[in-house]
């Protein structure tokens, strides 16, 4: 009779951890829990790189970037079973993207973020969104065509950036002795060159066309040079927050095996002539995973 009762404890104690193990496991945690807890998702995001995020006539945030990650605030809100759920969203640049994710100020970051093994250090990312690369922004009449042509000359690149970080680097390898010149954030560095106190402005070249495309004189400008270095853009979210990333990737596919992305990347790269290419859309095809 002990022996039994001994045996129907066990197996009442192993049914208990196993049911306790999954309330444990399907408890919220991370970015879902805060965004549940305070009915509020906030999306950090670029104010000044068109077409993926940028403040529009009516003042709000918009572009490519934003709708991807307002497609993802849905998913949360379908996820959570939320009533209701306030999308708000805070400005941020290459200095403080970082530390305003890090510290709860904002959920994910929407914006013209690289994903790199450095900034993974501190941050993680979702699938790859995007994939573009240094090219150089010129007056057209300034005789530049590649990066050798900047030698001595004055060239910007915004703090924080890989922009920033490729420019240095290629200037010490080809030994070009340019005065780099770090900017705040791209009108900074348009301002710049438009005002003739650069020669050159260094960031990914799909920017660089939307930078074109929103200035006075499109005609007086040009994206010239190779391909510097290689850049896949990611939606950026805290370390550690496997339920959160695993629901922005499911979004990703869904939109990518459903077509909504070939949709949203024509409404805005469209607006810079920038058709979509094979090999960014057999990219994308490659992470659209079963559910």
């Amino acid at each position: 009779m002990l022996r039994k009762t001994a045996i129907g404890s066990a197996i009442i104690g192993a049914v208990f951890a196993i049911t306790a193990g999954s309330a444990s496991a399907q408890a919220l945690y991370g970015t879902l829990k805060k965004i549940k807890d305070s009915g509020t998702i906030i999306i950090g995001h670029n104010e000044d790189s068109p077409p993926f995020a940028y403040f529009g006539a009516d003042g709000k945030p918009q572009g490519y970037s934003i709708d991807i990650c307002n497609k993802i605030a849905d998913a949360v809100k379908a996820e959570l079973k939320m009533d209701s759920l306030t999308v708000k969203y805070q400005a941020v640049n290459g200095q403080t993207r970082t530390p305003l994710l890090v510290n709860g100020t904002v959920d994910l970051v929407c914006a013209t973020t690289t994903n790199t093994f450095s900034r993974q250090a501190q941050v993680d990312f979702l699938n790859t969104m995007f994939v573009t690369g240094n090219r150089l922004l010129v007056k057209k009449n300034s005789g530049i065509k590649e990066i050798e042509d900047l030698k001595g000359k004055v060239v910007s690149a915004n703090q924080g950036t890989t922009n920033e970080k490729v420019l240095n680097e290629l200037n010490q390898k080809l030994n070009l002795g340019i005065k780099v010149l770090s900017t705040k954030d791209q009108p900074q560095g348009w301002i710049a060159l438009e005002t003739d106190r650069t020669d050159a402005h260094m960031t990914d070249e799909v920017v660089e066309y939307g930078l074109i495309a929103k200035s006075k004189n499109p005609a007086d400008y040009a994206v010239v040079g190779r391909l510097l270095s290689f850049d896949p853009y990611a939606v950026v979210i805290r370390r550690d927050d496997s339920a959160f990333r695993s629901l922005g990737n499911k979004v990703l596919a869904n939109l990518y095996r459903n077509g909504e992305w070939e949709q949203i990347y024509t409404k805005w790269m469209s607006t810079i002539g920038q058709p979509l290419s094979p090999d960014l859309k057999l990219l994308m095809s490659m992470q659209n995973y079963p559910d």
